[in-house]
This record gives structure tokens, sequence and C-alpha cells, in this order.
């Protein structure tokens, strides 16, 4: 999700009351569907924007690309700010403005989703990405928290839409009735929104280019630690969809740009360019088991060159203290709770079950890192379960921990 335009946003000249607040107070900022981050300022503020941009006219765009509800929302000034993707509007939300997961729902059953996901859950997966790469600062991940939106241009029912304008016609005619109604417009729908970012391309478009043309050393090595970044997380979260198509590439010549207006047109490597990473689309990730049954998910980056390369000092010193330690890791496992948690449909057997898988891949992370292995050689470790014997949220010194290897293997393991 990228464009030129430079991320803003811009104060009106006739601020509501609530703007005359201190600017790090959230209070000032107060949203509509109850949008609270005391803890982030920065991204209250961009919440409540985009409401003030909904409610004077700016709608989200729905995404012509993928297979579900994805919308940009913009500022007041129509500026894209942010991806917000509704849970009921998720490949197989009931809601889901796109018929291609239908169809396949439909015509073939039998792969109907990936049994190793928690269904509709990828709105939480999206939010837990981002949890997990603040906490590790990764910092390859843009910032991503769950939201509550509502627009007309998102997909509703026919009930939600003639509710709402019996509702307004009722306002109308009898205000004294219709100052009772709790809700007037269309009912906010849960997702998650994630800053969008700006100057990127597909990895796979700009890793083309590099194959053609080496990179100065400096860059190369830059890229290489961003790549084991991404490598870091996806291992960590188990994504099952990344793809070359969903990490992106933000390549800056520090003295030169490239010639013509298209993409594909004359460009030129210099001396110490700028290069960043961000990973985008985790909302397949945190299965409750390792893929066993007709698809393996591969990670897609095992393929390149860059995973052949042992991992560099520069990402030991990054993770493997924390990873090492067990309370780190149960504090990451709390955090997730408290985000899964609020999910109607959450299930803490189903939720122990993921933080198992997550807690196996972080120890095989570990062993790898201190073994001085390369990606590929990680993906190539057997796979393995850390369960705590007593899960919950008190910590004692008596807990115990099994591990357990899956010796079931996808029926395709190369897809």
């Amino acid at each position: 999700m990228t464009d030129s335009d430079e991320i803003q946003i811009v104060e009106k000249d006739d601020p509501a009351p609530h703007q005359t607040a201190c600017s790090t107070d959230s209070s000032q900022y107060e949203t509509l569907y109850g949008n609270n981050f005391p803890r982030d300022t920065d991204f209250q503020k961009l919440v409540w924007e985009i409401e003030m941009a909904i409610a004077t006219g700016v709608s989200p765009e729905l995404s012509a690309k993928g297979t579900s509800g994805c919308y940009f929302v913009k500022d007041r000034d129509a500026k894209i700010i942010g991806v917000f993707k509704p849970k009921d509007e998720e490949p197989y939300g009931k809601l889901n403005p796109k018929w291609t997961k239908w169809m396949h729902k439909l015509c073939c059953p039998c792969c109907f989703g990936r049994s190793c996901l928690v269904p509709n859950q990828g709105y939480l997966s999206e939010a837990g990405a981002s949890l997990v790469d603040r906490k590790l600062q990764l910092n390859i991940v843009p910032n991503t928290k769950v939201v509550k939106l509502a627009s007309d241009t998102f997909n509703y029912s026919a009930i939600d839409r003639a509710k709402s304008r019996t509702k307004h016609s009722i306002m109308t005619k009898v205000p004294a009735v219709g100052k009772k109604f709790h809700r007037l417009g269309l009912p906010p729908k849960t997702g998650s929104f994630q800053l969008f970012v700006n100057g990127y391309k597909d990895a796979d478009f700009w890793l083309r280019k590099f194959d053609s043309e080496d990179l100065p050393v400096s860059t190369a090595t830059k890229l290489q630690h961003l790549f084991e970044r991404l490598v870091v997380l996806d291992y960590i979260i188990r994504n099952t969809d990344r793809g070359n198509d969903n990490w992106l590439i933000k390549y800056e010549p520090a003295t030169s740009t490239p010639k013509g207006d298209s993409e594909e047109g004359e460009w030129s490597l210099v001396q110490n360019p700028d290069i960043s990473v961000a990973a985008i689309d985790n909302g397949l990730a945190f299965p409750y088991k390792h893929p066993d049954e007709w698809r393996a998910y591969p990670y897609h980056w095992a393929w390149l060159p860059q995973a052949k390369v042992p991992f560099s000092d520069e990402i030991k010193e990054l993770v493997l203290p924390q990873l090492s330690d067990m309370n780190f890791v149960q504090d990451l496992c709390d955090d997730l709770y408290e985000l899964f948690k609020t999910d109607k449909g959450f299930d803490k057997r189903t939720f122990a079950k993921q933080m198992g898988v997550m807690r196996g891949q972080i120890l095989n992370l570990t062993q790898a890192l201190k073994d001085n292995k390369s990606p590929v050689q990680l993906v190539q470790m057997p796979v393995v379960t850390v369960e705590r014997t007593k899960e919950g949220r008190v910590r004692t010194d008596s807990d115990q921990y099994t591990q357990s290897f899956s010796h079931r293997a996808p029926f395709f393991s190369w897809c």
C-alpha cells in the first residue's frame, strides 16, 4: 500500500473546541467510537483526523487489489494516511465485498481457508505483528492497531443500511423521538488500521533491479540487516503469506534520481543510497498449529540469495538477549493476550496453542542465531511447539513447558 505523497496531518483554521488542549493530551482528539490510545497520541491524532475527514465527506476508498475489503483512509485534505481492514470483510468474512473467496468456498470447500489459522482473525494478526515488531525494536512494520470506524463506503448489510435510513427519517420528522436513539448512523466496524507508507515499491520490483547491477557495499549490508529483521518477524509469528509482493523496499539515491517517468525507465545506483524495508499484509499469521494438511505455506524469502548468508552480529545483538529470556517471551505472550482477548470469538485454549507455536518458533530462532545459521537453514529446522503446562497470567518459579515436534508433513510441501 504505497503512494508518493507525504503523510501529514494539516490542522484546520477552525479547530473544534476540544483542539485547544496541549498537543500531548490525547483527550483533545477524543474519537467518536471509543478509539483511545493514551500511550500513542500521534496514532490517536491520526484516527481522530480520519473520523473528521469521514464526517466532512472524505470517504475511505476500496482497494481494487486483494480478495477482501481493504480501504485507503484519508485525511481532510484527501491524502491517504492509512489502510483499514474490517474484520467482517476479511477474505472469508460474511460481508467481504469481493466474490473471489466466496467462489472458493462454494466450489472448493475441501481447500477452504487455511486450517492452521483461526478464521476471521486477520485484523488481530495485523495488529499482533506490529506489537511483536515494536517489542523487539525491529521497526519494519508500519504502526498498526485495532480501531473502529464507520463509513458509507464500507460494505454493510441491507438491514443495517435500512435501520440507518429509518433513524435519520425519524430524527428529521420527530426530533423528540430521534434524540433518544443511541446511534443514528451506520454501526462502526472493528478492524486493523495500519499507517500508510510512502515511496515504497514491492520488494520484487527492486530485487529484480538489484540482480542486474550490484548495490554499493554499505547499502547491500543495510539491506541484508533489514532482510534479517523481516526473517525474524515472519518466523516468530509464523507468517503463512509472505511473498515478495507483500513486503516493500524504499530505495532513495543520495545524489541521483531515476531517469524518465515510468517505473521501467532508466535508473542508477549511486554511492551510499538510503534503503528501507516495510513488512505489510501480516494478516495470515499466528497459527494455532503448524501447517500439516494440504499446503506448507513456505517463506518465499527463503529462495532469495540473502537467505543463504548467516545471521549477522547486528541482528544477534538486537534480539538474542530478549528471545533468550523466558520472562521477555512470557511478557510478549501476555501483551498478545491483551490484544487477542478483545475479539468476541476469543478462546483461551486456542490462544494457548497459538502461543505454543510461537514459543517453538522462538526456540528454533534462538538456537539458529547461537549456531550462526542462515535463514534458509533456520526454515529447515524441525518445527516444534512449546506449551506452557499451566496457562495463565500468574507466573511462578515452578512454571514448566512441554516441547513437541510435528511429524506430519503437508501434502504439497512446496506451496
